[in-house]
């Protein structure tokens, strides 16, 4: 039987890398990963394709030949961007989208799965099924943009699976987190946010900004990555449009409370409520995803944070017997390189041996010591 030919776009993100290393491993597959300004990995022999998924061109020319397209590349940013510069979200991430959807038609292509998210949804205490929505919702005014961005593109996909040849599923995701998620408080989500406080403070006190009120529906990468493969075998009409969440919302304080617990740290949290936060109540109900594909995300949220620190943590472990001897930062990936193994970043801390930080140009002294309890990925 032929492989399946399947396309990853934005395969070097947080959401496609994931499932770009882990369907490549099935044999029955031919994948291929997109790439544009951020380098490719070289893991395993991966096939690679450079190209502009805003140049319509380069699009058409993309898809032909591909049973399988699966659209993880975004604009994308925190809740800081969400909030001041919201344009952000919309121009390309339509333009994007609106050329993939019609050359995967035009290219009978088998199957499009596609990321939308939750933003559209509004703040409820219990957990909200995909019919919640309705085009007469408001949408919160800091996901304004973005909410009706995402609303656009799932009718869109819908119109296209209503006169064409390929099937659409649209994946309406709660927060994501796990490797490769981006770290840094400009553009990180909660949890990353969280974690880079967490890993970087100095005087026993992080500052969360809001209240710490806020509650999220937080699910690991890789009971995302598990749906998608559902998808890929099981979903067999014109549209689908799907709810993937953990089920339940944890207030960022509680969150923020359990991981400086595990990183077994003595830290006191204080708030900023000058900062730019969105005060929402969120959580997915998914009982869809259970009822059509028998998916349930796998143990607590406990747990998905706890596989961070261990995946990362032995790696360190065995880095720390045989001594450091270079470090090497992607700060467009985040990813730490020592003695040319690939981590996950804000795994260090200050300590006693020194290496050099190289990305391009930029060359600077570090001082590192390897710490396992500390690792988050």
């Amino acid at each position: 039987m032929a492989k399946k030919k399947i396309l990853v776009c934005g395969a070097t993100g947080f959401i496609g890398r994931n499932i770009f290393e882990n369907i490549s491993n099935n044999s029955q597959l031919e994948v291929t990963g997109i790439y544009h300004k951020r380098k490719p990995f070289d893991k395993n022999n991966f096939k690679w394709v450079q190209a502009d998924l805003t140049q319509s061109k380069e699009v058409q020319k993309l898809l032909r030949g591909f049973d399988i397209i699966i659209q993880a590349a975004a604009t994308t940013s925190g809740v800081k961007d969400i909030v001041s510069k919201p344009h952000i979200h919309v121009t390309e991430n339509v333009i994007m989208n609106s050329l993939l959807f019609q050359a995967a038609q035009e290219a009978n292509v088998s199957h499009f799965i596609f990321f939308s998210c939750s933003i559209m949804y509004p703040s409820s205490s219990i957990p909200l099924k995909e019919t919640v929505f309705n085009s007469d919702t408001d949408i919160d005014l800091n996901y304004f943009g973005a909410g009706w961005t995402k609303v656009y593109l799932e009718k869109m996909a819908e119109f296209f699976a209503s006169v064409g040849p390929t099937k659409y599923t649209g994946i309406r995701h709660s927060n994501i987190y796990g490797p490769y998620d981006k770290f840094d408080l400009e553009h990180s989500h909660v949890f990353g946010a969280t974690v880079n406080k967490i890993l970087h403070c100095k005087n026993g006190e992080i500052i969360l900004w809001g209240d710490g009120s806020e509650e999220r529906d937080l699910l690991y990468v890789s009971d995302l990555v598990d749906f998608v493969k559902l998808v890929i075998k099981k979903q067999n009409d014109p549209f689908c449009l799907v709810n993937i969440g953990y089920g339940s919302s944890i207030s960022i304080t509680n969150l923020t409370n359990t991981m400086i617990k595990i990183a077994n740290k003595d830290i006191r949290i204080a708030y900023d409520k000058s900062k730019p936060s969105i005060k929402v109540k969120l959580s997915l109900d998914c009982s869809k995803a259970k009822y059509l594909f028998g998916w349930e995300p796998k143990g607590s949220r406990k747990t998905g944070i706890q596989k961070n620190r261990n995946r990362f943590g032995l790696q360190l472990s065995k880095i720390s017997q045989q001594g450091v001897q270079g470090i090497s930062i992607d700060f467009r990936g985040l990813c730490i390189g020592i003695n040319g193994q690939k981590i996950s970043p804000f795994v260090l801390e200050t300590g006693n041996a020194m290496a050099g930080i190289k990305h391009r140009h930029i060359t600077a002294p570090l001082r590192v010591k390897v710490a396992p309890k500390l690792a988050f990925g």
